[in-house]
């Protein structure tokens, strides 16, 4: 069995203490990107897929998150001070309570050397334009579960351009990697489909405007 299934069935069968020991022993010799990226996110990608399809109950794939959002904190290392200068940024997850995406997101951006305000998860459009306006936010991040939720996307460009928000909007999540296009059609600037590549964006962005 290789270690996506591993940890898939571990995650299932609510087995923390062998999914403890798939990411933190058995992979090793992986860095924390790699687990993260290869192992983790495609894993809880799968099992989201088949809560929708009605294979798998809300309670596993609750718990799946719940797991694995402990184990993204003891993969990463703690993160340091912000060594870089750059456009106020931020994060949320859009009108949806799932964290996980976002807490990977935002760990790898500080790690980058980034600062960043994390607004957290279930944000509603109108409370996120009232953020943006008062911290001045130049990049944000918004992670999106749920179709619905990509689709509010839409609105906050909208609401945004018409108050003069300069602010450019960086999605991910399931519903843009499903649909390669959903991210220009909703108004975004970019899309991230891994959180290096999250990164990346946002060093580009940063640089643009300075």
């Amino acid at each position: 069995m290789d270690a996506q299934n591993e940890l898939y069935h571990a995650l299932l069968s609510v087995n923390r203490p062998a999914a403890t020991k798939l990411l933190l022993e058995t992979v090793a010799d992986w860095t924390p990107a790699a687990r993260i990226e290869k192992l983790i996110t495609p894993v809880m990608r799968r099992i989201g897929d088949e809560w929708e399809s009605g294979q798998v109950s809300l309670a596993q794939n609750y718990m799946s998150g719940l797991i694995c959002d402990d184990l993204v904190g003891a993969i990463l290392p703690a993160t340091g001070r912000a060594t870089k200068n750059h456009p106020p940024l931020a994060i949320v997850t859009l009108e949806d309570h799932h964290s996980l995406g976002r807490k990977i997101v935002s760990s790898f951006v500080r790690l980058a050397g980034f600062d960043l305000l994390d607004y957290g998860p279930g944000v509603t459009v109108e409370d996120l334009l009232v953020k943006l306006k008062r911290d001045g936010i130049k990049i944000l991040l918004i992670s999106a579960l749920m179709l619905r939720a990509a689709f509010r996307v839409r609105d906050l460009v909208a609401l945004a351009r018409a108050e003069g928000l300069a602010v450019k909007v960086i999605v991910g999540g399931a519903p843009f990697i499903f649909d390669g296009q959903l991210w220009q059609d909703v108004g975004a600037d970019a899309m991230a489909s891994t959180a290096s590549e999250a990164v990346s964006v946002v060093e580009r962005m940063a640089r643009e405007i300075k």
